[in-house]
């Protein structure tokens, strides 16, 4: 039997214990250790405010249970950088929530302190490529998961200026990475495809792997100075599963200061009216964005939001026919 230094040990054995309750011979077996040692080592977490509870009979064990202090937290690599990112962000301000702030920055101090310089590089690689789209407010589109994989080798492409190889659905291009944009807790790379000999904004949901290779780029022209005006414009104008077009009774000036970047491109028809082109992942977002406009329209087009418009219009009727 080979022992490791108690410290270990039982960093160990608290790694095993916060992923599922396990009994006492498991765990024994898992740190090659006799069942005298493993209690005394229980023992050990309970006094540094591990609440370790015990069940007796056939499938009774060890299990880790909620305490009344904080006690140190273990995390693994991708765990580590995950927290870290999430920190990261919310202390942008983009939880909404007032007085958090100060809170956000202290725990991301002291998590950036422990990390090991490997994950601190990835950590900041990723703040260091991303760019946060405008806030909103009302309804939001649904999440568009990202693996952490695929984030941490764009940023790291990103930082050393390699192009990367990516795979879009079922293509795989060659592209030069210049950015991460997070916007509504989803992410959009800008990026300049080699094949295409232009500049794109993609989805990063849509990637399946990124690797980096060993071609590094020198900097081009970007599409926009700000690039995150860029995808917002993409956003409106591609991004989304249904679209429309709009015309609305106003000056382009107008609609632009009410609505949101990413909701829509507007352009001028004349001094009293603009077309607005707009997009959401359901013709239901797109009704409720243009009744917020407070402001007179006609849908050009589809004909699918004419007639749930039509509908959404004879319910409200019917609602005040019989109001005083």
């Amino acid at each position: 039997m080979n022992v490791a230094p108690t410290t270990t040990r039982v960093l160990r054995l608290l790694s095993l214990l916060q992923d599922r309750a396990h009994t006492g011979r498991e765990l024994a077996e898992r740190l090659d250790i006799t069942d005298r040692t493993l209690r005394n080592d229980i023992q050990r977490l309970r006094e540094l405010g591990y609440p370790v509870h015990a069940e007796r009979g056939a499938i009774g064990g060890y299990r880790l249970g909620r305490g009344s202090t904080m006690p140190p937290l273990l995390l693994d690599d991708d765990e580590a950088v995950a927290v870290a990112v999430a920190i990261d962000l919310a202390a942008d301000g983009s939880t909404g929530i007032a007085g958090i702030t100060e809170s956000v920055t202290r725990a991301l101090a002291k998590l950036e302190q422990i990390l090991p310089k490997r994950l601190q590089r990835q950590v900041t690689a990723l703040r260091n490529a991303t760019a946060l789209g405008p806030a909103t407010t009302g309804s939001r589109e649904p999440d568009a998961p990202v693996p952490a994989a695929v984030l941490t080798a764009l940023a790291g492409a990103i930082r050393d200026t390699t192009a990367v190889s990516i795979e879009v659905e079922s293509d795989t291009v060659e592209v030069e990475p210049y950015r991460l944009i997070n916007w509504q807790r989803r992410w959009y790379l800008v990026a300049y495809d080699i094949g295409t000999h232009s500049w794109r904004a993609i989805p990063v949901a849509q990637v399946r792997q990124a690797t980096a290779g060993s071609r590094r780029f020198g900097p081009r022209a970007l599409p926009d100075e700000d690039l995150v005006a860029f995808v917002m414009r993409h956003i409106a104008s591609t991004g989304w599963k249904v679209h429309a077009r709009v015309t609305v009774l106003a000056p382009a000036e107008t609609v632009i200061a009410r609505i949101n970047p990413a909701v829509g491109v507007v352009e001028a028809v004349d001094a009293d009216s603009c077309v607005l082109l707009t997009g959401a992942d359901a013709l239901e977002t797109i009704a409720i964005y243009l009744s917020m406009l407070m402001m007179d329209f006609r849908v050009d087009g589809p004909p699918e939001l004419v007639a749930h418009l039509r509908t959404l219009a004879r319910r409200y009727s019917a609602s005040v026919e019989s109001a005083p």
